[in-house]
């Protein structure tokens, strides 16, 4: 620990405080910094002053009681901080020039300028026409800042202080908050702003706005996500164009991002109560939505192709959810399946019997090989029930776990996945056509799961 004039009467935070003014000129903030866990209710800038005029006192003494010397050093110190008392009292004892202030050694002043910070961040905001409920305020340091208060705390073993950079984002974000009327929110706030200080810039990064829901497909022919392809395989339109443009323009955001729980087919419906999704508007400028307008606004946009239900407000951990949750939700399907012979009573009954609670081996479908890991999955089906059946064709209603491919379920694959229907019932079997007829919540599959494991 540094050397210097303390007093043996002091407390040891005291004889601290005074080491550390005695080798480097501190500002209020950056002194009272280093004993931010000593007390309550205080700024570490009154914390600082505190302790200052604490030390001017005890130099007063020093002077008037016969160690001159010491208490004149601890004075000149105090006065090269800023502090004017301690300036007002070496001027009253030894006619002494108040003493030109020295930078603080650790932040070089600017955390004598907090309000210059606050003030340039509100006026970033309210000219950037964003609207948002609450604030987080972040900053960029100089590296040396950093450093130079780590030293600081190892030279003289300082175990109550705080980092400055936790001080500057609490105090100035204390400070838009009370300009603009906003409230603090350190897990979701709606807006984080960050503040180079070097740079004396301000970035602003909006969060996302999260808004979920569930869609019905209605017609076929309509993939899930915007086709990228150019030329004859390309599509008019998708469920996310439909569903997630409307949105982005009423948010007034810069782009956004579509999140389905799961995904069906280019040529199958969505029916019953819907998919779950979520989009993720980027950079929203406006986020208080009228959501019930919004989903009838989607809905004649769409004339019958797509239908939203139950729009709300999310965040990102239901994105999370409703990824987890095309792996575990219980999906019900109806096919009509055509086979390469006609249909007997019996196939009835052996196929409702073969997938009860049945146990499915699908290798990595053929058609998705390209774009998917080639492995076995092991999926469940609950419940299969033949519905109708007449001639080769049958309806069936398939009730299974989430990313089950029922295609493959019906035709076997060449045998990559087994057992089928095809394969029960020995002979060909095709997909005609195909229905996503509900979706259950993740909760209840795993509770299935969890059962017939």
């Amino acid at each position: 620990m540094g050397g210097g004039a303390a007093s043996p009467e002091a407390e040891p935070w005291l004889r601290v405080a005074e080491e550390l003014l005695l080798r480097y000129p501190l500002c209020d903030s950056c002194l009272g910094r280093q004993f931010a866990a000593l007390g309550r209710g205080l700024s570490n800038a009154e914390r600082g002053r505190a302790i200052k005029l604490i030390l001017t006192m005890e130099a007063h003494r020093l002077c008037v009681e016969g160690d001159e010397d010491r208490g004149r050093e601890l004075l000149e110190a105090l006065a090269r901080s800023g502090f004017e008392p301690a300036a007002e009292v070496l001027k009253a004892l030894f006619g002494a020039e108040l003493a030109a202030k020295s930078e603080c050694y650790v932040c070089g002043g600017f955390m004598e300028r907090l309000k210059e910070y606050a003030n340039l961040v509100v006026r970033e905001l309210r000219e950037s026409g964003y609207e948002f409920s609450t604030v987080l305020v972040g900053c960029r340091l100089p590296p040396e800042v950093v450093a130079r208060e780590d030293a600081l705390r190892s030279e003289f073993g300082l175990r109550h202080a705080e980092c400055v950079k936790r001080e500057f984002n609490r105090e100035v974000g204390k400070m838009i908050q009370a300009a603009l009327s906003k409230g603090y929110d350190p897990e979701r706030p709606d807006m984080v702003v960050i503040v180079d200080v070097a740079e004396r810039r301000v970035e602003l990064e909006p969060a996302p706005l999260f808004i979920y829901g569930r869609y019905r497909k209605l017609v076929r022919g309509i993939p899930q996500t915007r086709w990228r392809a150019e030329g004859a395989g390309r599509f008019e339109c998708s469920v996310e164009e439909l569903v997630a443009l409307p949105m982005l323009k009423a948010a007034r955001g810069a782009g956004y991002k579509f999140h389905g729980a799961g995904r069906e087919d280019v040529d199958v419906r969505t029916l019953g109560r819907g998919r779950p999704f979520v989009v993720e508007i980027k950079r929203p400028r406006v986020r208080s939505l009228d959501l019930k307008q919004l989903e009838r606004a989607i809905n004649e946009r769409a004339a019958g192709k797509v239908e939203v239900t139950g729009l709300r407000f999310a965040d990102r951990r239901t994105v999370r959810e409703i990824k987890r949750m095309a792996e575990y939700s219980i999906k019900t399907y109806r096919a009509l399946v055509r086979l390469s012979r006609e249909v007997a009573e019996e196939d009835v009954k052996r196929l409702e019997e073969a997938f009860r609670g049945a146990v499915v081996s699908q290798r990595t479908p053929l058609r998705v090989a390209h774009r998917r890991a080639d492995r076995v999955r092991k999926k469940i089906v609950y419940e299969l029930r033949v519905t109708r059946f007449g001639g080769n064709e049958m309806e069936l209603v398939v009730r299974c776990q989430g990313g089950l491919y029922v295609k493959e379920l019906i035709h076997g694959d060449q045998g990559r996945t087994r057992p089928s229907v095809a394969e029960v019932l020995g002979c060909e079997a095709a997909c005609v056509e195909l229905d996503v007829i509900d979706i259950e919540d993740a909760t209840i599959a795993e509770r299935e799961t969890s059962l017939s494991t």
